[in-house]
This record gives C-alpha cells, structure tokens and sequence, in this order.
C-alpha cells in the first residue's frame, strides 16, 4: 500500500520539478534547432525501442525482463539526463527540450508500446490492458505536473528559482529511494538475473551513446549539442518505468530491469561526465 502510494507521488514530485525548471523558451528549440531536435527525436523514439527489441530477442531474456527493458526504452530522458548534460558541458535548453517533449508524447507512445510489448512476449499470459485508461494515468502522473510546474514558473519566477536547487536534491533523493526499494524488494530475482540482465542494459546504454554521439557528428553538430543527443539517446527515465511496472501494471517481476538499469545508468553517466565535464 506504501508503495502504490509513494511511488506514483515521487513520481508526480519529479515530474513537477522537472516543469518548474521549464520555461516558455526552452521549447522554441524545436524551432530554432530543428536538425538537432529531430535527431534526438528520432534516436530516442525510434531506435532506442528497435535496439532493446535486437537486444532483447538476441539474449533471451525471460518474459517479463523482456517487458521490463522495452518500457523502459520508451520512457523519456526525464530530470537525470538533464543534470548529467549540465555537468558534461552539453546543451542543457536542448535537453531539457527533449526531456519536455518525449514526456508528453510518451502519453500515447507507452501504452502502445506496453500493449505491443505484453501481447509479444507473454502470449497468452499477457493480462488484459485498457491503453486509454493507462494513458490517461501517464497523462495524469506525467504531463499534467510537468504542465502545472512549467505555469508556476511562468507566474511566479522569483518564488520558483530558489526552490528548483531544493526540489532537484529532494527529486534524488527519491530517486535513490526508488531504486534501493526495487532492488530490496526483489533481491533474490536482482542477484539470479543480473549476470544476464546487467550486460543487456550495459550493451543497450553503451549503443545508444555511441549512436546519439556519432549520428550528431555524422550531420555535423557542435560536440556539445552531441554529447546532449548521446546522453538523451541512452539515459531514460528509470523512475517513470519503475511506477508503471510496480503500481500500473503490478507487476514486481518486471521491476528488476528499470532499477538495474537506474544503477548502470548512474555509471554510465558518470564516465559521460568524466569524459566530457
């Protein structure tokens, strides 16, 4: 009960911190840097799920982390990403663009890829799923708080600016909760599965990197309008996929892919940020 109270709410909390650092102009990038954005588009929406499809089918994973790493490959970037494009040195408007956009796509694109995702790989097992209501829920847990932070700031500027730097801690801070839970909760099935899942999630990160960095250079962008598109391209939102497994689709088996994800995402970002800062 804790959780299916908790998680929904951190999730809305960072959802909303992520709005209240947005501003009108953060979203004229789509306009003003149309190749860029539709690359990054294109990376994270399109070849993000064809790779964890490849990944998935050539390892075997069981069903249900199976599922697992295909909602988490349609999840957006979310406030992470942004951080760690800050840190090394890439195009935090740019980021944040994404990050802002894909969350309100994801509100048609998840449902269907769960849908897809149920029905494909646990057959007749799949439980029964209504896509409208599920993505009135993303829309509910997503959209909306990012939409209320975004009109805050807008408002109310100088009261905002001052409770972003906390509200960022806080968001971490649950963040690392999150996970720790996830991991705890399922400790025996993290331990069994994560000599085959580990490198399933470290090979998908490592590609979408590559691909998000080399696909900027091979149109020829700045290197920091690169490194923003490889860390959109290969770090998502493990805290989105963790709510709609454990809370939406309650489904714990399904768990253990985003939370070892959120633990390997953290050192991939950090050699991003080394390597790059």
């Amino acid at each position: 009960m804790i959780i299916d109270i908790f998680l929904p709410l951190s999730l809305v909390f960072i959802m909303f911190t992520l709005g209240v650092g947005l501003t009108a102009e953060d979203f004229k990038n789509v306009l003003l840097e149309p190749k860029a954005f539709g690359l990054g588009i294109i990376n994270q929406m399109i070849i993000l799920p064809i790779v964890a499809f490849s990944i998935v089918c050539v390892i075997g994973l069981t069903n249900e982390m199976a599922v697992g790493m295909m909602i988490l490959a349609c999840c957006p970037g979310g406030v992470t990403s942004n951080m760690i494009t800050k840190i090394a040195k890439g195009d935090t408007a740019l980021s944040i663009s994404y990050t802002a956009v894909v969350s309100i796509a994801s509100v048609i694109t998840l449902p269907l890829i769960v849908g897809f995702s149920m029905q494909h790989f646990l057959e007749s097992n799949a439980p029964t799923i209504n896509i409208l209501s599920l993505g009135l829920t993303m829309f509910l847990i997503t959209t909306m708080p990012v939409t209320i932070g975004l009109y805050i700031n807008t408002k109310y500027h100088n009261i905002t600016a001052p409770f972003l730097t906390i509200a960022n801690k806080i968001s971490t801070v649950l963040f690392i909760i999150i996970v720790i839970g996830a991991l705890a909760s399922e400790w025996d099935l993290f331990i069994k599965n994560l000599n085959t899942l580990g490198p399933a999630i470290l090979t998908l990160i490592i590609i979408m990197l590559f691909i998000g960095y080399n696909s900027a250079k091979w149109f020829s962008m700045s290197k920091k309008k690169a490194v923003t598109i490889a860390i959109e391209s290969g770090i998502q939102n493990g805290t989105l996929a963790l709510v709609i497994v454990t809370t939406l689709l309650e489904n714990s088996l399904m768990s253990i892919t985003p939370a070892i994800y959120s633990l390997l995402m953290f050192g991939t970002g950090g050699f991003m940020i080394a390597y790059f800062g």
